[in-house]
């Protein structure tokens, strides 16, 4: 009798999950038609205005407490089911500057004037109308089986993580403050190497520190005839570049990752003219912050080091300027994590949730992990490609188009429906009303 309650207690929340999975294939059709309307209707970082109403207004028909125009676009939905949890579930909502090849008949070709006042295609080439849409799917969902879960939930719809403030400007304008500090905060990111069905997870770092630099070499210009006559710029950003690449491999421990990559260098007009000044730009990559403080401290001390030896006069020495907010590293918790996919690997099966290694790409949700009250975090990665197409790919020993390409696209329909038994399986299961 006691290994048959025993199995009963294990079989019945899959037995009334499995009942309530109808329940979710039937919001697959509309929800689709919402990803095709998000997707044909994408919006810059900071601009998301049209979006953010649009998710206002499908939240407060769902009965949440809504407020708007928080921290710029963001909206912050708040939903109370008595006694429990408080969990933080986010979604991002902006795109990209793309000019979208992907040839569905539902591909944008809106154009917006970016902050910075030029005129940009904009396509969702980051999934971020999947993410929105299983958001909302999961709020549908939870508003409908309040007996599945007790506490309350805050859904933050989050402008701007393409450019790594988002999360910051919503802290600043006291999220946690003026609304609650949360138990737990959860989100997830499409995969674009994965097919439809799968899962994958890091517990622990799994995302990085993400800095984008700039820094200007100001030297004296002249005739490139007479390069006595100058202190050449050109050779002081060659010098440089060529000094930091032993920054990662010989003043961090090589158990600690870094990368520091320059990507862009501008100077000059013609062969025969040494420049005044030379501009590049580079990306930091780390996941300790002792890490990242010493890579930005090295990357100053060198270029100090250039322009003393080319004797560049000391109020001319070069300044390192991080550009924009940096997004901090993604710590996913171990313990919040192996709860998690316990869940998962009940839900989709334990070879559909795969262990993953962590990667120096960045994400702004680490952020709501760091501020000082130390909120447990928790970002998984969902499969969105066409299983059809995934192996086609994988016979023909072709590449996918990764996110960011101009021809990403996912397979709609089983990635919201499998997005949103994701989700759900993880709030009920920190929430569940039989804890």
């Amino acid at each position: 009798m006691k290994k048959f309650i025993s199995l009963l207690l294990v079989l019945l929340p899959l037995i009334i999950f499995g009942q309530n999975i109808k329940d979710i294939n039937n919001y697959i059709p509309e929800l689709v038609k919402t990803y095709k309307y998000l997707h044909q209707n994408p919006e810059l970082s900071f601009l998301e205005t049209n979006t953010a109403n649009f998710l206002a207004e499908k939240m407060k028909s769902l009965g949440f407490e809504v407020t708007e125009h928080f921290g710029g676009t963001g909206i912050v939905a708040i939903m109370k089911n008595g006694n429990g949890p408080k969990v933080l579930i986010r979604t991002d909502m902006d795109a990209l500057p793309i000019l979208e090849k992907t040839g569905v008949d539902f591909a944008s070709t809106k154009k917006q004037i970016d902050i910075e006042g030029v005129e940009r295609p904009v396509m969702h080439a980051c999934g971020h109308d999947i993410h929105m849409s299983v958001w909302l799917g999961t709020a549908k969902y939870l508003s409908e089986h309040k007996n599945e879960w007790s506490g309350t939930i805050m859904m933050i719809g989050q402008p701007a993580e393409e450019r790594g403030g988002g999360s910051d400007a919503m802290l600043k304008a006291g999220l946690y403050s003026k609304f609650f500090v949360p138990d737990y905060a959860l989100a997830f990111h499409v995969n674009s190497g994965l097919p439809t069905g799968k899962i994958s997870y890091c517990p622990g770092f799994a995302m990085a520190n993400v800095d984008m630099a700039q820094i200007t070499f100001t030297g004296r210009g002249g005739h490139g005839a007479y390069p006595q006559k100058t202190i050449d710029p050109i050779v002081m950003t060659a010098q440089y570049i060529t000094d930091i690449q032993n920054i990662v491999s010989r003043e961090i421990s090589p158990t600690d990752p870094a990368v520091i990559t320059v990507g862009s260098i501008h100077g000059g007009t013609k062969g025969n003219i040494i420049p005044t000044e030379v501009n590049l730009e580079f990306t930091i990559r780390s996941y300790k912050d002792e890490v990242r403080d010493h890579l930005l401290s090295a990357l100053q001390r060198k270029a100090n080091a250039v322009a003393l030896s080319f004797g560049v006069p000391k109020e001319n020495y070069p300044v390192l300027k991080i550009k924009d907010t940096y997004t901090p590293a993604l710590y996913n918790n171990p313990q919040l994590v192996n709860r998690i996919v316990k869940g998962f690997e009940k839900i989709f099966g334990k070879e559909n949730v795969i262990k993953a290694d962590p990667v120096m790409g960045g994400e702004d949700f680490g952020r709501y992990g760091k501020t000082k009250e130390k909120v447990p975090v928790f970002m998984y990665f969902l499969g969105i490609v066409n299983k059809e197409k995934y192996e086609k790919y994988k016979t023909e020993n072709k590449t996918l188009p990764s996110l960011h390409s101009d021809k990403m696209i996912p397979d709609p329909a089983p990635s919201i429906k499998n997005g949103i038994l994701a989700m759900v399986n993880a709030v009920t299961n920190l929430m569940n009303t039989g804890n």
